[in-house]
């Protein structure tokens, strides 16, 4: 089965708990003058890094507006910047992993599932939109990031270890 993918209006996406989605503001209508929510995940100018959304963690995936899935089997969130349409990214991920050249960003903490949704949206356009739900163990995870050139491919991979 082929994964599913949230894409970008053109501002980071953002990974949280369910429970903290009810929180999250997204974009005001007067972003300019109030970014809100929204604001404080285009705040983040690395690949990753962790907000506080109502007493959780959310993690953002920063730099680029790149369409993302998350593959279970390797606590991979796999990001595509650029790449051919016909090439089988999620397998390709296998053979790279080993040859990525990690970069350790920080700690997450959930207490379960969470969703991956574009941070432009508020809480009650959530489930309207594209978005990924994922079961994640309650704990606390080593996130770290990879940029990996390969063949018609040029991709972020965020990684998930459980510490």
């Amino acid at each position: 089965m082929s994964p599913a993918w949230v894409r970008s209006l053109g501002g980071p996406l953002i990974v949280m708990p369910e429970p903290a989605c009810r929180e999250w503001g997204g974009a005001s209508d007067g972003y300019a003058d109030e970014p809100g929510d929204y604001g404080r995940a285009r705040d983040v100018e690395d690949h990753v890094d962790v907000i506080n959304v109502g007493g959780f963690e959310a993690l953002v995936l920063g730099e680029e507006p790149a369409r993302t899935t998350y593959l279970p089997e390797h606590r991979t969130f796999l990001r595509v910047t650029a790449a051919d349409v016909d090439r089988d990214l999620p397998a390709l991920v296998g053979e790279l992993l080993p040859e990525a050249d990690w970069v350790s960003h920080t700690w997450w903490t959930v207490p379960g599932p969470v969703v991956l949704f574009d941070s432009v949206y508020e809480a009650g356009q959530i489930a309207g939109e594209e978005h990924l739900r994922i079961d994640l163990e309650p704990g606390t995870y080593i996130v770290e990031a990879a940029t990996v050139e390969a063949p018609e491919a040029y991709l972020t991979l965020v990684r998930l270890t459980p510490r």
